[in-house]
C-alpha cells in the first residue's frame, strides 16, 4: 500500500467515520510518516470539537433565504428571455416561410390583398374601438401605477431583508 491511500483515508479515521482495516491499519502500524499525520488530524478534530460553535448572525436565515430567491428569480429571468426570443425566432421563420412559399407559389398577388383586407380590419376595429380609447387609457395606466406600487413595495422589502 502507498501512502497516499492510507493519507486519503486519515480524516475519516481521525474524525470516527471509519475505521482502520486491514491494508490501512497495518501501513498505519508500519509508516510514522502516515502514523503522525493521523494523531495530527486527531488532534485538530479534538480542539475543534472543543471550541464552542459561534452563533450565526441575525437574521442569517432571512437574509440568506431572500438572497436564494434573488437568485433563482434572475435564473428565471433568463430563461423567460432566452424562451421568449426563441418563440419570436420561430415566429419570424414562419412568417418569413410562408411569404417564400407564397412568392414561389405565384400568389404574391394574393398575399398583397390579404395585408390590405386585414389592414383594413384593423383600421375599421380602430374606428370602432376609439370611442372606449380613454376607457382602455386609464385601465392601462390604472394597471401601470399599480405594477409600479408593487415594484416599489418589493423592493423595500428586498432592501430591508438584505
Amino acid at each position: 500500500m502507498f501512502c497516499d491511500e492510507a493519507l486519503d483515508s486519515v480524516e475519516a479515521i481521525a474524525a470516527g467515520e471509519l475505521t482502520p482495516e486491514g491494508r490501512i491499519a497495518a501501513h498505519l502500524e508500519t509508516c510514522p510518516d502516515c502514523a503522525g499525520a493521523l494523531r495530527a488530524a486527531r488532534d485538530l478534530d479534538q480542539m475543534l470539537r472543543r471550541r464552542a460553535v459561534p452563533a450565526p448572525p441575525g437574521n442569517f436565515t432571512a437574509k440568506t433565504l431572500a438572497r436564494v430567491r434573488r437568485v433563482r428569480w434572475r435564473s428565471e429571468q433568463h430563461v423567460d428571455l432566452a424562451f421568449n426570443v426563441a418563440m419570436g425566432t420561430v415566429v419570424v421563420a414562419l412568417a418569413a416561410g410562408a411569404l417564400l412559399l407564397l412568392a414561389r407559389a405565384g400568389l404574391a398577388g394574393i398575399a398583397g390583398d390579404a395585408f390590405s383586407l386585414v389592414s383594413r380590419t384593423a383600421v375599421d376595429a380602430g374606428r370602432r374601438l376609439s370611442g372606449s380609447l380613454s376607457v382602455y387609457t386609464g385601465a392601462a395606466a390604472l394597471l401601470g401605477t399599480a405594477l409600479l406600487i408593487w415594484w416599489w413595495a418589493e423592493r423595500d422589502s428586498d432592501m430591508a431583508n438584505g
